[in-house]
């Protein structure tokens, strides 16, 4: 009871108050400024090569190959043909035996002519093999 100054003891508790509150606006202030250097760092590096045309060649990506898909097996399927862009970013793709299909754009990635496929390679060591022996 000696050291019991009501007043004295809400100026200390206002002031502890108003510390906290600036420790949090500075806390809210840092962390948007790290959110937006992360997203301008990672818009930076994404890709720009996502825009399809008519007639273009893409590959797909195949998410639903596991069972068994081996370490080096490529998880991109494809060449397809480029029926339809839309422009909310899905892509209309006609497949090899001709029946078209929807997918979401970031699925999608070009075709590029000169690269070789897994299987391309495959079928080339085979032939090197066969002729070989």
């Amino acid at each position: 009871m000696c050291n019991f100054n009501i007043a004295k003891l809400k100026n200390n508790r206002l002031m502890q108050m108003n510390a906290l509150e600036e420790l949090r606006h500075d806390a809210c202030t840092s962390s948007l400024i790290y959110k937006e250097k992360t997203k301008s760092w990672h818009d930076k590096r994404i890709k720009s090569n996502k825009e399809f045309y008519e007639g273009q060649k893409a590959l797909l990506f195949n998410s639903r190959l596991k069972r068994f898909p081996g370490k080096l097996k490529s998880r991109w399927d494809g060449p397809f043909l480029v029926k339809n862009v839309f422009p909310h970013g899905a892509i209309e793709l006609i497949s090899k035996y001709g029946t078209p299909f929807k997918v979401n754009g970031h699925r999608v990635k070009r075709y590029e002519e000169g690269a070789l496929r897994n299987e391309d390679i495959e079928e080339g060591l085979l032939l090197e093999g066969m002729t070989q022996t």
